[in-house]
C-alpha cells in the first residue's frame, strides 16, 4: 500500500474543524513561534502548494514515567475523566489503575483527537480505545457508533467479548462480523444497528458489497479503530479498506493501536489531516521485562523429543507451576502433525490454524481459555492480540520469520506485569535469525538447561508416536487437502478478478 507521495489510496484520518478540548491535558504542548509574514513578492500559490502540516503531538513513555515519579500522573480511571459507571465496570473486572498507554491516550481520545498508540503486548491497549468509545456511547447511545477492525477472526472475537464485558452496565449491543459464520445472519445483525461492530476487513467489506444498503448503517459512525494496525494496513487488505472507508463519514475519530511500529503507520500519521496524538511506549521493538527468554539448540530431528520433555516438565512442576502453554509453528501442516503426535502420546492439546473451520477454531480457543486443555498448538494466526491470562509458557517449535513476529508470539505470555517464559527451538540454520532477534529486542537469550538423560528417557515412545502421526497424516490425505485448498484459492482469486473487470 503506497502511503507517501502524492498518490494516496485513501485518507485514514479525517479532516475536522478545530474543537475545544473538553479536558485539560498535561503536559501542555508548547506553542510554536508564529511564522514570519510572507514577502509581498512571494507567489500567491505558495500557500496552496504547501498546505500547513497537521499538528502531531508525540510523547513517549519517558514523559509518563516522569509524571508518575512526580505524582502528577492520573492514579485512577476516574482521574482520566471517564464516567463513574465505567470506573465501576473497570473495578469489577479487576482493573484498578490505568497503565501508561491508558493514562496518555484516554484523555486525548476524550478530547476528540485521533490517536496512534504503540505499546508492548499486554499493556492494556484494548481498554485504551474501548473506554473512550463507551464513555461517549453512555452520553449518546445510538446506531453504530464504532467500527473496530482486527486482522484475525480470533482477535476480532476477543475484542467483541471485551467490549461486551466493559459495556455490560450500558446494555451494549456488539456484533462480531467475522468469516466462518453465516453471513446472512451477520447482515441481519448489522441492519439492527448495534452500538459497536467488531470485524475483520474481509467480512465487513463482503457484507457491504453484497448489500450496498448496509453502507448506510455506518453513516453516523464516530469512531474507527484499527487494532494490530500494522497488520490491518497490510497490502492484502487494501481493497477491503477502500470499501470500508467509503462507507464511513469524514467527520470521525480514528484510533490505531499496535505493539510494533511500521512504515505504513508512521507515514499515515504524517498524512493526518487534523490534530493527532502519537504515544510510543518505546522506540523500535521491545519485549516486557517480566518475560524470561531462553533457547534450546536442537537438531531438526530432535524437536519432538524436546517438546515432549518440556511438556513433561511443565506437567510435573510443583513450584511455580506452568498453567498452560502455546506452541507456535510455521505451517498448518506442522500444526496438524503435532496435534496428532500429542494425541498419540496421550497429552491433551488443541490446534488453532486456518485449515480448521471457524467454529472449530473458536471451540479450540474456548477449551484452552477455560483450562480444559493445557496446550494450544498454533500458527501465527494466534500470535496477535490474544489475551489469555493463564499462559505462562510460549514455545517456538519453529522459529518465526522475523523479529517482529517473534515479539508478537512471545507477547502471549507475561501480560499485564505478570511473569512468563518463552523458549525457542533453534537449529543450526536458525543461528543468524536468533542473533537478529537478540539485536532487535536488545537482549541476549539464555540457553535453557536440558538434562540429556531426561530428554531421551522416552525416546522409544516418542519415535513410535512420531511414526504413527506421520502415517495418519498420509492416510488422511493432508497434503492432498492442502493442494486442493490452494487450487480453490486460485479459482476464487480468478473469479474475483473477473467480477471486478
Amino acid at each position: 500500500m503506497e502511503v507517501d507521495g502524492e498518490a494516496q489510496p485513501f485518507r485514514l484520518f479525517s479532516k475536522r474543524g478545530k474543537s475545544k478540548p473538553k479536558l485539560k491535558l498535561e503536559p501542555e504542548v508548547q506553542p510554536q513561534p508564529e511564522p514570519e509574514p510572507p514577502s509581498p513578492d512571494a507567489p500567491a500559490a505558495a500557500e496552496a502548494d504547501h498546505p500547513p502540516s497537521p499538528t502531531i503531538v508525540t510523547e513517549t513513555s519517558q514523559a509518563d514515567d516522569a509524571e508518575a515519579a512526580a505524582g502528577a500522573a492520573p492514579a485512577t480511571f476516574a482521574d482520566l475523566g471517564l464516567s463513574q459507571w465505567l470506573v465501576d465496570a473497570c473495578d469489577a473486572l479487576g482493573m484498578r489503575r490505568p497503565t501508561a498507554v491508558q493514562r496518555r491516550c484516554i484523555p486525548r481520545s476524550l478530547a476528540g483527537e485521533d490517536v496512534l498508540g504503540i505499546a508492548e503486548t499486554g499493556s492494556g491497549k484494548t481498554a485504551a480505545f474501548a473506554l473512550p468509545i463507551l464513555h461517549r456511547l453512555g452520553e449518546d447511545p445510538y446506531g453504530v457508533a464504532a467500527l473496530a477492525l482486527a486482522p484475525t477472526r480470533e482477535l476480532a472475537a476477543q475484542l467483541a467479548e471485551q467490549f461486551r464485558a466493559l459495556g455490560a452496565p450500558l446494555g451494549l449491543r456488539c456484533l462480531a462480523a467475522i468469516g466462518g459464520f453465516d453471513s446472512l445472519a451477520q447482515a441481519k445483525g448489522l441492519s439492527r444497528r448495534p452500538h459497536v461492530v467488531v470485524a475483520t476487513p474481509g467480512r465487513i467489506a463482503t457484507l457491504v458489497k453484497d448489500d450496498p444498503d448496509l453502507a448506510k448503517v455506518f453513516a453516523r459512525t464516530k469512531f474507527l479503530v484499527l487494532d494490530e494496525a500494522d497488520r490491518v494496513l497490510d497490502v492484502n487488505f487494501e481493497e477491503e479498506l477502500r470499501v470500508i472507508f467509503g462507507c464511513l463519514p469524514k467527520k470521525r475519530q480514528t484510533f490505531l493501536f499496535s505493539a510494533t511500529m511500521s512504515d505504513n503507520l508512521r507515514s499515515l500519521l504524517e498524512l493526518s489531516g487534523n490534530k493527532s496524538y502519537f504515544f510510543e511506549a518505546y522506540e523500535g521493538f521491545k519485549t516486557v521485562e517480566t518475560l524470561k527468554q531462553q533457547y534450546i539448540h536442537v537438531p531438526p530431528e530432535g524437536k519432538e523429543l524436546h517438546l515432549w520433555y518440556l511438556l513433561s516438565v511443565m506437567k510435573g512442576k510443583k513450584e511455580d507451576p506452568i498453567r498452560s502453554a502455546i506452541v507456535f509453528v510455521s505451517t498448518c501442516k506442522v500444526c496438524q502433525y503435532l496435534d496428532l503426535l500429542l494425541e498419540e502420546l496421550g497429552y491433551p492439546a488443541v490446534a488453532l490454524n486456518s485449515h480448521k473451520s471457524q467454529a472449530q477454531r473458536l471451540l479450540a480457543l474456548n477449551r484452552f481459555k477455560s483450562g480444559q486443555v493445557p496446550v494450544l498448538l498454533a500458527t501465527d494466526v494466534g500470535s496477535r492480540g490474544l489475551d489469555i491470562q493463564t499462559v505462562d509458557l510460549v514455545i517456538n517449535y519453529v522459529m518465526p520469520m522475523s523479529p517482529r513476529d517473534y515479539i508478537h508470539r512471545v507477547g502471549r505470555t507475561a501480560r499485564a506485569s505478570r511473569g512468563g517464559l518463552a523458549i525457542s527451538f533453534v537449529t543450526q540454520k536458525d543461528i543468524c535469525l536468533l542473533h537478529e532477534i537478540e539485536d532487535v529486542v536488545g537482549k541476549q537469550l539464555e540457553a535453557y538447561e536440558c538434562i540429556d538423560k531426561e530428554v531421551t528417557k522416552d525416546i522409544t515412545k516418542v519415535f513410535k508416536a512420531t511414526r504413527l502421526a506421520k502415517m495418519r497424516m498420509r492416510d488422511e490425505g493432508h497434503d492432498e487437502k492442502v493442494e486442493a485448498r490452494k487450487e480453490q484459492k486460485k479459482r476464487d482469486r480468478a473469479r474475483k478478478r473477473k467480477h471486478e473487470d
